[in-house]
């Protein structure tokens, strides 16, 4: 019974000295991030694998995301302080500054490097050739994004002028671009994934060909903050890249399903061999930024797209809004 008692008594104690080691321990420091994306797609993979296996976590910070669903929303979040960092296209940080401000928007890393979106045709075809859209009913995205810029860029490297050589249809809101196509509008669509492959398994349509590889690399998407914000917490942001660094890594150097698994929490109406797909579309177009660097050829591709779609009214020089700093530390490691 002694026995029994003492050894009560030692594990008692052990437990004592076990909760006030523990209570003794400073906690780290964690630290809210306010992160505005601009849509939910599996085109931001890499920002899902960071918050969901925890690499913002392992620096301290606590991201708090929210889906702004436009660019122009997403921007103004950022711009009233209701967000410490946009995940957005980096033509918005353009915007700003050529309308005037006196704290500029700060891309600092990317995620993707090609534009996201494929043509998408109601008829199948044997062989694709883009002719074929001459004369057509082309189903565009909305002036001055991203998109529509790329969509334009492409069509005439093709030798299409996308506002003669075809009925151009941008009137429609970015979120019923898809049911406008699957109510019979148009004859071609302009679509970001997995809406294409989702209306390729459903017979809605057809993917012919792939935006992303016909513009080559641009920085569609990048992550960005103010210029305040940036030179108040320089640390926070670098924390920040090497949470999202990380999780580009592990998803270059995964399998596409073994991605889509960590990923589906973020995409409860699309089922896992979907995402897959999806994923290894990205991934063979290289669409996720290998090294998240900004790089100055791809700003300058970025401005070139802007010019000739008319919605650049004076080119930016790299340095004014790219900072690349955070990133080359974070590489370096």
């Amino acid at each position: 019974m002694r026995i029994r008692f003492t050894l009560w008594i030692t594990l008692f104690i052990a437990s004592l000295l076990v909760f006030a080691i523990t209570a003794c321990t400073p906690k780290k420091n964690v630290e809210k991030i306010r992160l505005s994306e601009v849509t939910r797609s599996i085109f931001y993979t890499p920002q899902y694998v960071a918050l969901e296996k925890g690499f913002f976590t392992d620096e301290g910070l606590d991201v708090d995301l929210k889906t702004a669903w436009g660019g122009d929303k997403a921007m103004t979040a950022l711009l009233s302080n209701s967000v410490d960092i946009a995940l957005v296209g980096a033509e918005t940080s353009i915007y700003v500054y050529t309308q005037g401000t006196n704290d500029p928007i700060i891309n600092f890393a990317q995620l993707t490097q090609t534009d996201g979106t494929f043509l998408v045709a109601r008829e199948k075809t044997e062989e694709f050739n883009w002719e074929q859209l001459k004369g057509a009913v082309f189903l565009g995205q909305r002036t001055g994004g991203m998109p529509q810029m790329v969509g334009e860029y492409v069509l005439k490297k093709h030798g299409i002028d996308p506002h003669h050589d075809l009925s151009l249809i941008q009137s429609i809101d970015f979120g019923n671009v898809p049911n406008a196509f699957a109510s019979g509008t148009g004859d071609y669509v302009q679509l970001f994934e997995p809406t294409a492959s989702i209306f390729e398994q459903e017979g809605i349509g057809h993917i012919v060909a792939s935006f992303g590889e016909e513009s080559g690399q641009v920085p569609y998407t990048t992550f960005m903050a103010k210029q305040s914000f940036l030179k108040e917490k320089p640390e926070t942001i670098e924390k920040f890249v090497r949470g999202i660094y990380r999780g580009e890594q592990w998803v270059q150097n995964n399998e596409p399903k073994v991605i889509a698994e960590v990923v589906a929490p973020y995409f409860d109406d699309i089922d896992a061999d979907t995402i897959a797909m999806v994923i290894e579309r990205y991934k063979k177009q290289e669409s996720f930024a290998t090294n998240l660097l900004l790089t100055r050829d791809g700003w300058n591709h970025l401005q070139l797209m802007m010019k000739e779609a008319n919605e650049l009214s004076e080119e930016v020089p790299y340095e004014t809004l790219v900072n690349t700093k955070m990133i080359d530390k974070v590489m370096k490691e």
